[in-house]
C-alpha cells in the first residue's frame, strides 16, 4: 500500500486514532487498578487487625507475621476514638518514600501517581490512608511495598492493551474496508470513467451515468456527466462545422466563378439605353462584387478566419441607406417599415463591407421575425456617437427573442430565433464586429420588440485586432 494514496493515509490516521485511543483507555486503566489495589489492601489489613482486636490477649509472632503477610503489607494502624493504635507491625525494609491518602484522590492526580510508580522500578515503601469500611473506626493507615504493586499495574496494563488493541485493529479494519466500500471505490469508478472519456472523448459511452448513494459523491458524478456531456456535444458541433467549413469552401469556390461572369454581365447593363436599367446597374454590380468577395473570404476562412478589417471612413447614412434599400426590396409586400435615425454628417471608420454585412444580418433577422407575426411592424436603424464609441442599432417592433435563443445568442447552431433559423448570422456579426475591438449586444428584448446594439471605438487608427 502507497503511502501517498488516499488509502495509505487514511490507514496511517486509523493507525494514529487507534494509538491515541489506547492511550485514553490505558492510562485511566491502570490509575484505576492502582486504586483498586490500595483499597484491598487496606480491607484485608482491616480484618487482620479485626482478628487481633477480638482477642484480649496477645498473638504469637509467628501469627502476627502470617497476617501481615496474608494482608501484604508490614503496618497495619487504627484510629478509633481519637485514639492512634499500631495493632499490627512488623519490620520495614526502608524509609516511608510517599503517603497517598484515598479520602483526597483527584483523576489527574491519580493517573499521575499511576504514572510515576510505572517509571519508577526500585522497590519503595509507601503509606496508604483510607476509610475503614463498616465503620470500623475514624481511619485506617498501612505501609506496603511498591513491588507487587507495579507488577500488578504492568499485568492488568498487558491486559488492558491486548483486549482494547484487538477491538481497535477490528474497528480499524471495518472503517478501511468502510471507507474502500463508499468513498474509494465510487472515486475509482469516476477516475475510470475520466480515463476512458479522456482517450474518446466523442463516445458517449464513456460518459458516466450516475449511480452513488453518496450525496457527495453522487454530485461529482452529475457534475462529471454534465461536463462530459457538453464536451461531446461541443466537439460533435466543431466536427459538424468542420465539415460545413470544407463544404462551404467548395461551394464558394464554385460560386466565386460564376458570380465573377455574371459581373462581367452586370457591368455591360450600365451601357443599356433603358435609363432603369442604368440606375439599377451599380447596385446589381455592388451587390455581385459582395458576394464575391464573401466566396474569397469564406475560402480564406477555411485556411484561418475572417480577415481582418480595412478600415476607411465612409458615411453611416450612406450605408444605412443601402441596408434599407435591399432589405425593402427582399420584404415586398410584406407589412414591414423601414425607419433610420442617423445625421447626415455622421461618420464612420470601420470596415465597410464588414459592417453591411453586420446590420444586414441585424436587419434580415428583424424583418423576418416581423413577417412570422402576419401583422405590420417596423424596422428601426439608427446610429449616433459620442467622444469615445459610435453606435448602431438595430431595433424591430416583433415578438421578442425566445428565452432559449438568449442564452446561446452569439453562439453558431445554438440560437436559432426564429424557426428553420441556424444562429450563424448572430455568430458571424459578433466576429466582425469583435475584430473591430468593438461588441455587438442585446440590448433590450421583449413582447414589445428586440434591439440590438453595435459599440465601435472611435480610436481605430493604430488598431491591430488581437485574433
Amino acid at each position: 500500500m502507497k503511502l501517498n494514496t488516499l488509502s495509505g493515509r487514511f490507514a496511517i490516521l486509523t493507525l494514529l486514532f487507534v494509538v491515541l485511543a489506547e492511550v485514553f483507555i490505558l492510562l485511566p486503566a491502570v490509575a484505576n487498578f492502582r486504586l483498586d489495589y490500595f483499597e484491598a489492601s487496606l480491607e484485608r489489613a482491616q480484618i487482620a487487625s479485626l482478628a487481633l482486636l477480638a482477642s484480649d490477649a496477645a498473638i504469637a509472632a509467628d501469627l502476627e507475621r502470617e497476617l501481615l503477610q496474608n494482608a501484604g503489607v508490614y503496618n497495619v494502624v487504627l484510629r478509633r476514638d481519637d485514639v492512634r493504635q499500631l495493632v499490627l507491625s512488623s519490620p520495614i525494609p526502608g524509609p516511608v518514600a510517599a503517603t497517598y491518602d484515598l479520602r483526597e484522590v483527584s483523576f489527574w492526580g491519580s493517573i499521575r501517581d499511576a504514572l510515576a510508580r510505572l517509571a519508577d522500578p526500585e522497590p519503595r515503601v509507601i503509606r496508604v490512608i483510607g476509610a475503614p469500611v463498616m465503620g470500623a473506626g475514624q481511619l485506617i493507615e498501612i505501609t506496603l511495598s511498591t513491588a507487587p504493586l507495579r507488577q500488578g499495574m504492568i499485568d492488568a496494563g498487558a491486559r488492558v492493551l491486548a483486549i482494547s488493541a484487538l477491538f481497535s485493529i477490528l474497528t480499524a479494519l471495518l472503517l478501511n474496508l468502510a471507507a474502500q466500500r463508499l468513498i474509494l471505490v465510487p472515486m475509482r469508478r469516476v477516475i475510470s470513467h475520466m480515463s476512458d472519456f479522456a482517450e474518446a472523448p466523442g463516445d458517449s459511452r464513456a460518459i458516466i451515468r450516475p449511480t452513488a448513494r453518496t450525496v457527495e459523491l453522487r454530485e461529482a458524478e452529475t457534475a462529471l456527466e454534465i461536463m462530459q456531456t457538453r464536451v461531446t456535444s461541443s466537439l460533435r458541433q466543431r466536427e459538424r462545422l468542420a465539415n460545413l467549413g470544407e463544404a462551404v469552401a467548395k461551394i464558394s469556390h464554385d460560386l466565386r466563378n460564376i458570380l465573377t461572369t455574371s459581373q462581367i454581365f452586370a457591368d455591360r447593363l450600365e451601357d443599356s439605353a433603358d435609363p432603369a436599367v442604368r440606375r439599377a446597374a451599380p447596385k446589381l454590380v455592388n451587390s455581385i462584387s459582395r458576394a464575391v468577395n464573401l466566396c474569397e473570404t469564406t475560402l480564406a476562412y477555411g485556411k484561418a478566419e475572417e480577415p481582418a478589417p480595412s478600415l476607411s471612413r465612409f458615411s453611416a447614412a450612406g450605408l444605412i441607406a443601402e441596408v434599407v434599400e435591399a432589405e425593402s426590396l427582399a420584404a415586398g409586400d410584406a407589412p414591414v417599415e423601414f425607419v433610420t435615425d442617423v445625421a447626415p454628417g455622421l461618420k464612420i471608420r470601420a470596415d465597410r463591407d464588414q459592417l453591411y454585412r453586420v446590420l444586414a444580418n441585424l436587419a434580415r433577422n428583424a424583418r423576418q421575425a416581423i413577417e412570422a407575426t402576419a401583422r405590420p411592424g417596423t424596422v428601426e436603424i439608427g446610429a449616433s456617437e459620442d467622444e469615445a464609441l459610435w453606435c448602431l442599432r438595430v431595433g424591430d417592433t416583433g415578438p421578442g427573442l425566445p428565452e432559449k435563443a438568449r442564452d446561446a445568442l452569439f453562439k453558431p447552431f445554438a440560437a436559432g430565433g426564429r424557426k428553420g433559423g441556424t444562429g450563424l448570422g448572430l455568430a458571424i456579426a459578433a466576429d466582425l464586429v469583435r475584430g473591430h475591438g468593438g461588441r455587438l449586444e442585446l440590448f433590450r428584448s421583449d413582447e414589445t420588440g428586440t434591439e440590438f446594439r453595435l459599440y465601435l471605438p472611435r480610436d481605430l487608427q493604430d488598431f491591430a485586432p488581437d485574433r
